[in-house]
């Protein structure tokens, strides 16, 4: 049996509490997750696309597992392009795509959302406040989606909101001192 990879691409704008408690879910139930800062086409973003790498990076840090990497070489809008860079890199591991209840039903919108969805399992992770409409697991089946919904609930904590008004403690600890570093969001030592 083949080991399985979790790809989890984040727009990572800034990386919150949400995002730690996805990846180590993904840890418990994956034999390996790679995670990336990505560009998605369907969001903006509110700092540039390597200093999201960065941010990201320092909670792959603060997580701390040797089974859990950052490979930013993955990141593309596109999710058939990251799905055949990470086939060329692990192609004897299963892959399993994951994205949050929030974007499921974009995927049949996706570029190349056929191929996309045959070269891969998909995962989708329940967010709380985004529930996963049987429409939506039912249009992905049968555009032939291998669909898994995973057995966690991630908070419902948004980069978005923290962009509009920060939590402190939505955020990671790891995080804080490149946001004030880079004054990202508006953060000032304050909001510690």
């Amino acid at each position: 049996m083949a080991l399985t990879l979790a790809l989890l691409g984040t727009s990572s704008d800034p990386p919150t509490k949400g995002h730690q408690c996805l990846l180590e879910g993904l840890l418990a139930r994956f034999d390996k997750v790679a995670t990336w800062a990505s560009d998605n086409p369907m969001k903006s973003h509110g700092a540039p696309l390597d200093l999201r790498a960065s941010l990201l990076q320092a909670l792959v840090r603060q997580i701390g597992s040797p089974r859990l990497e950052l490979v930013q070489s993955l990141s593309s809008p596109w999710a058939i392009t990251t799905v055949q860079r990470a086939a060329e890199r692990w192609h004897d591991w299963e892959l399993v795509f994951v994205v949050g209840s929030d974007l499921a039903a974009q995927i049949p919108r996706w570029k190349q959302a056929s191929a996309f969805l045959e070269a891969c399992h998909l995962a989708i992770a329940p967010r709380q406040g985004w529930p996963l409409s049987p429409k939506t697991t039912e249009e992905l089946r049968q555009m032939g989606g291998r669909l898994e919904i995973l057995d966690m609930d991630v908070p419902a904590t948004a980069s978005s909101n923290l962009r509009q008004q920060p939590q402190p403690s939505q955020i990671p600890g790891q995080v804080w001192p490149l946001l004030l570093e880079h004054q990202l969001y508006g953060l000032t030592p304050h909001h510690c």
